[in-house]
């Protein structure tokens, strides 16, 4: 038994900033499905992997376990609504927004900071959530600033704390 509720987990948690991103992929239908994730991590660089994780109760987790691809868009500070957008329920996210096809037919979005091209390499159940494994098999990225998020907001870069000493 646990002496804190999901609420003070939750609050606890969101104390570690974030970058934000899109995870994006197509269902069955061909249908572009996506959503904001800030569980995004690299796993291993030989070989190239990062991982995710979904709610196993979302309505988009079938299409990404069944697809065998999804994409991981990392998004700049001036696509905060783009955030928003992905972070809400609704049937079609992606009206409007500038996409391509990439592997898969998972939807690569136009001016992201960086976006990787991933093939499901593994899932994991973790309680509530399915943690998502990808092998890295192409990516591309841009200048700019990255979306951050913490304790329950969006924020900027601020002033650099310095590099490796």
């Amino acid at each position: 038994m646990t002496a804190f509720d999901s609420l003070t987990l939750r609050r606890t948690l969101g104390q570690f900033a974030t970058g934000v991103a899109i995870a994006a992929t197509v269902d069955t239908a061909g249908r572009p499905v996506g959503l904001t994730i800030n569980s995004f991590a690299s796993l291993s660089l030989d070989p190239p992997l990062v991982l995710w994780s979904i709610n196993r109760h979302t309505p988009s987790c079938a299409a990404f376990e069944a697809n065998g691809h999804f994409t991981v868009n990392v998004l700049k500070l001036e696509q905060k609504a783009l955030s928003n957008r992905f972070a809400a329920s609704g049937d079609d996210k992606f009206a409007g927004v500038v996409w391509q096809p990439g592997l898969g037919g998972a939807p690569l979005i136009d001016g992201c900071l960086a976006r990787l091209q991933c093939r499901l390499e593994q899932t994991v159940p973790g309680g509530d959530h399915l943690l998502l494994i990808g092998r890295v098999e192409a990516l591309d990225r841009e200048d700019g600033e990255p979306l951050l998020f913490f304790s329950g907001g969006y924020y900027e870069l601020g002033r650099s704390a310095g590099g490796w000493d």
